[in-house]
């Protein structure tokens, strides 16, 4: 058996996500936050959208075939498939907690607001205008393209797997969003033209499918969110990265 099938989740809301749509709306130059990344927890709100998770989880039959699960080291991923899997009374499958599926590194423009940018490093956000998304690394952080090469080396350990028919992957919305580019082999005006039309929700749900080891990847479904919609306690938010460089989370 081999891996045919990859379920990309992005965790719930998290305190990070709140405080930056916070400080956008205050048009503030910088987001409070009192974590470190890494140690960004779940809101309330990401919590119940993580139980809404699992419940879909449980309903589509995640564990129907033998089931491999991959996560970001980050508090907020690791809480998210946490709590879906308890809520969706489903056993933890085997598990790798993965430094590649971190969230995109912001470097020096972190817990900056779009404003910040502007007016604490105009001479970034000129480099950003001039290179584009997908080829702006800020100071200390990584471009699209940085984060591509990390998980390009983390699907060939794909075909390493024995047993997986299906991947279970709990990270963040760029680790969602360029997944999906390195499977389906976007380029850059292809992978901009994706993005502008489509954002990766919290506690979403993206799936991706092939039919054999080196066989070409479909995209199935992406940033699926019924089962937020469904629950009364569990709205739809997307606190989308897309506009660059502001955390998302």
């Amino acid at each position: 058996m081999a891996v045919t099938d990859i379920w990309l989740v992005r965790h719930g809301e998290s305190t990070a996500n709140v405080a930056a749509a916070r400080a956008e709306a205050a048009g503030a130059d910088v987001i409070e936050v009192d974590h470190r990344d890494a140690d960004v927890p779940l809101s309330a709100l990401g919590e119940e959208q993580s139980r809404a998770l699992g419940a879909e989880l449980a309903e589509r039959g995640v564990d129907d075939v033998p089931v491999a699960l991959w996560v970001s080291p980050y508090l907020r991923a690791q809480q998210t498939i946490g709590i879906a899997l308890a809520a969706g009374g489903l056993a933890e499958p085997p598990k790798r907690v993965d430094e590649r599926l971190r969230d995109r590194e912001l470097g020096v423009l972190d817990l900056l607001t779009r404003a910040g940018v502007r007016n604490r490093y105009p001479d970034e956000e000129r480099r950003r205008q001039w290179l584009g998304k997908y080829y702006h690394r800020p100071a200390g952080g990584e471009s699209w393209v940085d984060v591509k090469l990390r998980l390009r080396s983390l699907l060939v350990d794909l075909d390493r797997l024995e047993g997986p028919e299906r991947l279970l992957i709990a990270a963040h919305d760029a680790v969602v969003m360029l997944t999906v580019a390195v499977c389906l082999d976007l380029d850059e005006p292809a992978l901009m033209d994706f993005a502008a039309t489509h954002t990766v929700a919290n506690a979403s749900l993206t799936r991706l499918r092939r039919d054999r080891p080196g066989a070409p990847w479909t995209l199935e479904e992406f940033s699926a969110v019924q089962h937020l919609a469904e629950d009364p306690d569990a709205e739809v938010t997307e606190h989308s990265g897309r506009k660059d460089d502001v955390r998302a989370g």
